[in-house]
């Protein structure tokens, strides 16, 4: 190889010819490369990346520099896919890969295997980065985040089937209280983590309602403790945006309570750790057992004495009402009473016209008694045939008048009428009742605040504060220095001392407050029922 490069010479010395040998592009390219390639291959890199690039080819492109020079790098499709970090302009990486040249452009390249943050610091800077990007998308709104089940039907769970974190919360629901349970197998960590954890929460969400395999009712992202590195998969956008995105409302439960990844922030309940999941998905079955049954016992006691008020209530209000047979008693005497006298005023009646008929038969001539007496027989059939239709349609009139006033006296309406009236009674009584207690507490208000008042204008009030009344012999108030010579009394606020005699009086014990009477429940004022 070092023979392609050695030096014969300056072209077009001695004869016009040259002693170099003649090579083409491709040649020399080639040999570039292979020296390239042979004197680096496999190196490790710490720089700043630069532009990236990614076609839609799915190979990725990106520039590696630091303050002085750039290198071009190139990651292919299946590299890239099992990258565990993503490198992203600004960040600071060290990448593993090969040195090689582009013939096509006359430039060398790095092809990067892996790309590894630069530290802690580097990864939590993007981290950061990423959390206020997803943040001024609205992704992490509280408004957006919708209410956990209060008891599913079916619980999804994407995490490892083989880890500790599965049987930990089925465990758990198994003690708290059994649901059917789908798991959605996926790997908690490495480069293939965040793709399968997203297509979890998107394949749950995409199982239709009442189909072969039955839609969750709430997902858990479940992964156990690990470091920064070991969680990065839950820092990934498309698990952000897949859990934000999620129709079902969804528990994160990734890591240990003092671990944070953005997963917790785009679901809609955060769980310290999986365990701690379980117990928010479900809640304790003797309990909700305990509670129900409380609940019916108060609800069948409710109806029990509901009933059993209303029973005593109606045989109260039926006590009040008098027998339906006796309703009638007064109409139908009275309808007895008028059909003795009608008959008894139909017999005085013929008897009266017979006896006035005797009186004029014996002023009258036999013939004019004999036309008197046919014009009253006919006078008479006539009557006697409107006697019998009036009858009936008194009868029929009084029967009607019976009839409609025993209509107005029926159980339905007396009942109707009394619970009215009880009802209207009532109401007075409570109103009285409320009116008495309100005069009540007002008089007692004034009086008080009246008491308290000539209290606060009371002497003894400023005697309390260290001053004294200095009082003569007859009692009356010493005023000015003149007078101090009939000094007899001073008056302090716990008693009186005599000036001259020597005597001292004992103070007075104040005599306590009559207790007031506590207020009755009607507010001082009897009931008048």
């Amino acid at each position: 190889m070092s023979e392609l490069f050695e030096d014969d010479g300056p072209a077009g010395t001695g004869n016009g010819a040259s002693n170099a040998p003649e090579f083409s592009v491709s040649e020399l390219s080639g040999a570039v490369k292979k020296l390239i390639e042979g004197e680096f291959g496999y190196v490790r890199v710490r720089a700043e990346v630069g532009r990236v690039s990614r076609p839609r080819s799915g190979h990725m492109y990106f520039d590696l520099k630091d303050d002085r020079a750039v290198i071009n790098a190139v990651s292919w499709k299946g590299q890239v896919a099992r990258m565990e970090v993503q490198p992203e302009e600004g960040m600071e990486v060290v990448a593993t890969g090969r040195m090689t040249t582009f013939p096509g452009g006359s430039r060398y390249q790095l092809i990067v295997d892996t790309v590894e943050p630069a530290g802690a610091g580097a990864l939590m800077a993007m981290l950061e980065k990423r959390k206020k990007e997803l943040a001024a998308e609205g992704l992490f709104d509280a408004g957006r985040k919708r209410p956990i089940p209060y008891l599913p039907e079916v619980i999804g769970v994407v995490t490892s089937p083989s880890g500790a974190v599965i049987r930990d919360i089925l465990h758990r629901l198994r003690d708290r209280f059994p649901r059917h349970v789908l798991i959605w197998p996926v790997a908690v960590q490495g480069a293939k983590s965040a793709a399968e954890v997203a297509n979890g929460i998107k394949g749950f969400n995409a199982l239709p309602e009442g189909g072969a395999i039955p839609r969750p009712d709430l997902i858990i992202v479940a992964r156990g403790g690990g470091s920064v590195e070991d969680l990065w998969g839950f820092n990934e956008e498309v698990v952000v945006r897949a859990a934000a995105e999620s129709a079902i409302p969804l528990i994160s439960a990734v890591g240990h309570e003092t671990d944070t990844t953005l997963i917790d922030f785009a679901s809609d309940k955060r769980a310290p750790t999986p365990t701690a999941a379980a117990e928010l998905a479900v809640p304790v079955r003797r309990e909700l057992w305990v509670t129900i049954q409380e609940m019916r016992a108060r609800m069948e006691r409710a109806l029990t004495g509901g009933v059993e008020y209303r029973r005593q209530r109606l045989t109260d209000l039926a006590r009040a009402l008098p027998q339906k047979e006796r309703l009638l008693d007064g109409p139908r005497q009275r309808v007895d009473q008028m059909d003795l006298r009608l008959t008894q005023g139909l017999i005085n009646g013929v008897r009266n016209r017979r006896l006035k008929l005797s009186e004029a038969s014996s002023v009258l001539r036999p013939r004019l008694l004999q036309g008197r007496l046919e014009s009253g027989g006919e006078r008479v059939a006539a009557l006697s045939g409107r006697l019998s239709p009036a009858l009936s349609r008194g009868i029929a009139d009084h029967r009607r008048d019976l009839t409609r006033l025993s209509a107005r006296l029926s159980p339905t309406t007396v009942s109707r009428n009394t619970l009215e009236a009880r009802g209207r009674l009532t109401q007075l009584s409570d109103r009285f009742d409320r009116a008495a207690q309100t005069q009540v507490e007002r008089w007692r208000s004034d009086l008080d605040r009246r008491a308290s008042l000539l209290t606060a204008l009371s002497y003894k009030e400023t005697l309390k504060r260290g001053y004294a009344v200095v009082r003569d012999a007859s009692g009356g108030v010493v005023r000015s220095a003149q007078d101090a010579a009939r000094m007899h009394e001073v008056e302090f606020a716990d008693g009186k001392v005599q000036i001259g005699g020597g005597a001292v009086a004992v103070p007075a014990k104040p005599r306590p407050k009559p207790k007031a009477k506590p207020p009755s429940e009607d507010g001082g004022q009897g009931s008048l029922f």
